[in-house]
């Protein structure tokens, strides 16, 4: 069965793909009436379904491994993949229709903090995923 999802994974991502690729093509970017930088956004929408698939297989591996230093290890970085997969998708809105989430419900100031503590919590669960990954590599 596992097996299975994994087959079954890879053909979804790049229909996806194709299918975000579809409608990016039709896409402007924010303050580019030429839409000469629409493969710009092309590139973007290709990024997501590649972005969702890193996801699944992070939380597949971390489970795989049932625990112990490594699993835990892949766990964080599996979260850590999550709340980067989120701000790159949050990034690439407010980059090309102007929309910005964390300001319009936090104001500009907090919306900006906000955006800097994701940060901080992406870099700091994938550095303690890769510190337990080491330790379980090296017998500490």
């Amino acid at each position: 069965m596992k097996k299975n999802k994994a087959r079954i994974l890879m053909p979804v991502s790049f229909l996806l793909a194709i299918l975000m690729l579809k409608i990016g093509v039709s896409g402007t970017p924010q303050g580019d009436p030429s839409g000469e930088s629409s493969h710009i956004l092309i590139l973007t929408f290709l990024e997501v379904p590649f972005l969702v698939l890193c996801v699944v297989f992070a939380f597949m591996t971390a489970h795989a491994m049932k625990g112990g230093r490594f699993g835990q290890g892949m766990l964080l970085l599996a979260w850590g993949f999550v709340i980067m997969a989120v701000g790159h998708i949050h990034m690439q809105i407010d980059h090309f229709w102007g929309y910005n989430l964390l300001v319009t419900l936090l104001g500009a100031e907090s919306g900006y903090l906000a955006w800097v503590i994701t940060l901080v919590a992406t870099w700091l669960l994938s550095g303690l995923g890769f510190y337990q990954i080491y330790k379980a590599c090296s017998g500490d």
